[in-house]
């Protein structure tokens, strides 16, 4: 019985306070409180210095390394009206900040919370969840993508009723749009919300389940006088004095599912969720690879700007064997920068495509193992793939699988 929980508790973390990223390690009041995580890996890439989203990308000369993933420092204290959360990333690239926020509650009003500082953005189910507790070595493309190291500078509003609707979250926050990194480069601020449901005990108390949806709102400035929008087979331009400092929109909606049984071989778990919008982009160049055209800025974008309509999802599947420490992890995930195109006609002369506008899959499995209630061994192979276009070095699909195998410690 004891093994049996303690299994349950190191593979399934989906009711774990942890996994929140806007949250302290627990809101019982409690001094400083240090928490953290180290993630050490093995990679071998499928050809030398691909581009990757696993990761990061490979050096020119290189198709294996080792490397420090994540090395996560998390600092916090809660006390009867406040909370504070601060934490760091040091890996073998330097000290990043991740999170710095300050939340505020009162006891009579549990069901609010207001966080300011730097947080994750509430959108969807991926981007607030821990990767310390995260079955897959990565999110998926595509929120690595429009959403880069998933924070943001801003304010929030959380709505968690404890009474009549435990079961309900709404959270809603206005942020600077550039993400951590950087500070906002023009006066327009971006608004982020979602709206989730869980329900933890279902059918005897071995189904849960949660879903929800959710909106990100915001845009980015025009640097020049001329950008791009899709005109049916490719791009036209439209030029004018007037889009210099003009916005573009940038506009998410998303979906998310997430279905958990606890069943006599062992627990499984789906995970889903599919976002589409529009995504001021860039055009692909021999200094910005094709895969990152699409990325949301940090900084003003210094070309023209492409507005793309988007769309991608993940699914996520884990399976528990037989109720060990072992779990097999299969994922598919798809990112299409360009959902008005078809990869056949990216590269045409005069349509103004480039290859921050081709379709890339992603398939993923592999095998993680509870060495202990704070050790995990992952093993997990992923094998992308792209159709071919008619632009030179992208004609057919590009060597870029890459095989990841991770240990973790969290404390």
């Amino acid at each position: 019985m004891k093994k049996g929980l303690f299994l349950f508790v190191c593979l399934c973390p989906l009711l774990a306070m942890a996994q929140n990223n806007n949250a302290p390690s627990s809101y019982d009041i409690h001094d400083i409180k240090i928490t953290g995580y180290l993630q050490t890996q093995f990679q071998k890439a499928q050809s030398a210095g691909i581009t990757s989203f696993s990761g990061g990308d490979f050096s020119a000369n290189s198709d294996s390394r080792f490397i420090i993933r994540r090395g996560r420092l998390k600092i916090d204290r809660v006390d009867k009206y406040s909370s504070i959360v601060f934490q760091i990333d040091a890996t073998q690239n330097g000290v990043n900040l991740m999170d710095a926020f300050i939340q505020l509650h009162a006891p009579s009003v549990p069901e609010l919370l207001f966080t300011a500082g730097l947080f994750n953005r509430p959108f969807g189910y991926s981007i607030i969840y821990s990767s310390g507790y995260r079955d897959f070595p990565e999110r998926a493309r595509v929120f690595q993508t429009l959403m880069p190291r998933e924070r943001d500078l801003g304010a929030m509003v959380s709505f968690h009723p404890q009474k009549i609707a435990k079961f309900l979250t709404a959270d809603f926050a206005v942020i600077n749009g550039s993400g951590l990194s950087a500070r906002d480069y023009d006066s327009k601020k971006d608004m982020v919300g979602g709206l989730n449901f869980k329900f933890d005990s279902l059918a005897n108390k071995k189904l849960h389940i949660g879903f929800g949806g959710s909106f990100y709102k915001g845009s980015v400035r025009s640097n020049t006088d001329t950008y791009y929008t899709n005109n049916g087979h490719g791009f036209a331009s439209n030029t004018s004095a007037s889009n210099i400092g003009s916005n573009l929109k940038r506009n998410y909606y998303g979906a998310n599912l997430q279905v958990q049984y606890d069943n006599a071989f062992g627990t499984t778990s789906l995970k889903t969720e599919y976002i589409a919008g529009t995504q001021p982009g860039v055009a692909s160049s021999a200094s910005l690879a094709g895969p990152y055209a699409s990325q949301s800025f940090a900084t003003q974008p210094a070309t023209n700007l492409y507005l793309r309509h988007f769309n991608g999802y993940y699914i996520w599947l884990t399976q528990q064997i037989a109720k060990t420490r072992f779990s097999v992890i299969m994922a598919y995930d798809v990112y299409d920068p360009n959902t008005d195109i078809d990869e056949k006609e990216i590269g045409l002369a005069g349509n103004n495509t480039t290859a921050g506008d081709i379709k890339y899959g992603t398939l993923g499995y592999g095998l993680t193992c509870a060495l202990s209630s704070r050790l995990k061994l992952t093993v997990y192979n992923e094998h992308v793939t792209n159709d071919g276009t008619t632009l030179s070095g992208y004609q057919s699909d590009l060597k870029d699988n890459v095989l990841t195998t991770r240990l973790q410690y969290r404390w």
